[in-house]
């Protein structure tokens, strides 16, 4: 199977819990993404928006049919893919210090009515006056046309505004996006050498300050996040840098590529980091052994026991 692209593929994803479609999103020099289906060898959607030609792209972790998009304009959107255009474009300037305050809880009667779409409403309604006429009708029906026109106006979708339609999430381009575990934060990376937080359900920058962070600028990224969110892990040039997630600080710095590194996964059944860079090398950074006490009793009692026979 094959697809033919309009120019070079920087980024490609596939969604890790969809359960109702196998479509791959794949962003390209071009300024329009095009989600492939592996089902049916075809083009399902193509998503335009972006102004430059976009480097990363990443599925939601808690929506099958949302995908985020990072472009050379500096943008990220967000796409649901049943619906025509982005419903949001992150601004940088958009912010909130500190972590996301929890849902309130909704009983469960109320949570099984909103869905089920049986609640109903209390609010009684008002008798109605006549008119001037005296036939019944309201009189705002007498306006006519200034009803007609109102009544003609549709509310444009919040991403296509014109004035969030420019917001930027980097001051250059995005070269890398990670979601996390439960869907409720997203890192990007760019050009601009800083690494950003971003509430997903209310779209804002966390500000939280990314210590010494030294992204490549010409060549998407791909950055790994532990699944209990706290730690990520930023290639820097040579060095992979993991910084605690809530606090910015820099807990560790791993060196071993001898070229610049274009991207780490995080295995969390091993506990393994894997890196690969322009050196052709695929490196295994694995946690020291832990070793139990039993072990340490039967080296010494295995030493004791040499040295005795000797």
């Amino acid at each position: 199977m094959q697809f033919k692209m309009s120019g070079k593929v920087y980024g490609t994803a596939m969604s890790s819990i969809s359960t109702t479609h196998m479509l791959i999103a794949a962003g390209t020099e071009d300024v329009q993404v095009r989600l492939c289906d592996i089902a049916s060898g075809a083009f399902t959607h193509t998503l335009s928006g972006h102004r430059e030609g976009v480097w990363a792209v990443q599925w939601s972790a808690s929506n099958e049919w949302v995908v985020v998009t990072g472009g050379c304009d500096g943008a990220i959107r967000f796409w649901d893919i049943r619906q025509a255009g982005c419903f949001r474009v992150l601004d940088q300037f958009q912010s909130q210090t500190g972590r996301r305050p929890p849902i309130p809880k909704v009983t469960a009667t109320k949570a099984k009515s909103l869905a089920s779409g049986n609640l109903s409403s209390t609010k009684v309604r008002p008798p109605q006056k006549k008119g001037s006429v005296g036939n019944g009708t309201k009189s705002s029906m007498l306006l006519g046309k200034g009803v007609a026109r109102g009544s003609g106006t549709q509310r444009q979708h919040p991403g296509m505004l014109s004035a969030q339609n420019r917001a930027t999430a980097h001051y250059g381009a995005v070269t890398g996006l990670q979601m996390t575990n439960d869907g409720f934060h997203l890192f990007s990376a760019g050009t601009d050498s800083r690494l950003r937080l971003w509430d997903v359900e209310s779209g804002c920058n966390t500000l939280v300050n990314y210590e010494s962070t030294r992204i490549r600028t010409n060549k998407a990224t791909q950055l790994a996040v532990t699944p209990n969110s706290s730690l990520v892990f930023v290639p820097c040039l040579t060095a992979i840098q993991a910084y605690d997630v809530w606090s910015g600080r820099l807990c560790s710095t791993f060196h071993g590529h001898y070229d610049f590194i274009n991207c780490c996964s995080f295995n969390p059944q091993d506990q393994e980091l894997y890196s690969g860079g322009n050196d052709r090398q695929i490196l295994i950074w694995s946690p020291p052994a832990v070793v139990s006490l039993e072990e340490v009793l039967v080296s010494v009692h295995n030493a004791i026991y040499t040295r005795e026979s000797i």
